[in-house]
């Protein structure tokens, strides 16, 4: 067997990712949850758990039709002696002519940790250079109301910070926030651990495994009326 890395380096490292937090989740995971959830940018997307911003980045490349690598500045096919750098320079072009802005607040995110917010904000700055994209740094139970959103995050939970503790109280919190200030909303949660999802206490609508880092977890899609 034979083989050629023709990508030279991870892709799933799309480059924006400058600063980091304690267990950030992988890039490609945070692609994987904007498509299954569908949103295509017509509802305001918001992520109360934002961390160091990797949803809400997937988000805006999602939205915006950048290419996922477009900070890579080499690849390792280049390398190879039958590479067609001309037709390479014409898709590269061809990609950039179809990346289209959106408008400023579409895409949201907030987290308790000003470390968090520090660190989203530089990495969202790498791609996003108008700044379309709103951080602000607050307890989610300090948000007033969240109406007809798309709702996507990643809660924190014991497992993946790797600390015994259990959530259990905070969880029956989050799940009485989606009821009485998410009207309207549909909200797309990824449990790393799914023993939380029963603390909820909300109806699901859809469960898909998904993995993270190792992790068997769990994408849960909640209607909110």
């Amino acid at each position: 067997m034979i083989s050629l890395d023709t990508s030279g380096g991870s892709l799933h490292r799309r480059g924006y990712r400058k600063e980091s937090v304690e267990a950030p989740m992988i890039e490609t995971l945070a692609a994987s949850i904007i498509k299954i959830s569908g949103w295509n940018g017509t509802t305001e997307l918001y992520d109360p758990f934002c961390g160091s911003g990797t949803i809400l980045c997937e988000a805006f490349l999602h939205a915006t039709n950048t290419p996922p690598s477009i900070n890579k500045k080499k690849f390792g096919f280049e390398k190879l002696p039958d590479v067609n750098s001309k037709l390479w320079n014409e898709v590269k072009e061809e990609s950039i002519k179809n990346i289209k802005e959106v408008k400023p607040g579409l895409i949201s995110g907030s987290d308790v940790s000003k470390e968090a917010i520090i660190a989203a904000q530089i990495n969202c700055d790498e791609i996003d250079k108008r700044k379309s994209i709103s951080l602000r740094q607050t307890n989610i139970f300090d948000i007033k109301e969240l109406i007809n959103k798309t709702i996507i995050c990643n809660p924190p939970f014991g497992i993946r910070l790797k600390r015994n503790q259990d959530l259990s109280d905070f969880y029956k919190m989050f799940g009485d926030f989606l009821k009485q200030k998410c009207k309207g909303s549909t909200a797309y949660v990824y449990f790393g651990d799914r023993e939380y999802i029963k603390r909820i206490g909300l109806r699901t609508s859809m469960k898909r495994p998904l993995q993270n880092g190792g992790l068997d977890g769990r994408l849960v899609k909640f209607e909110l009326y």
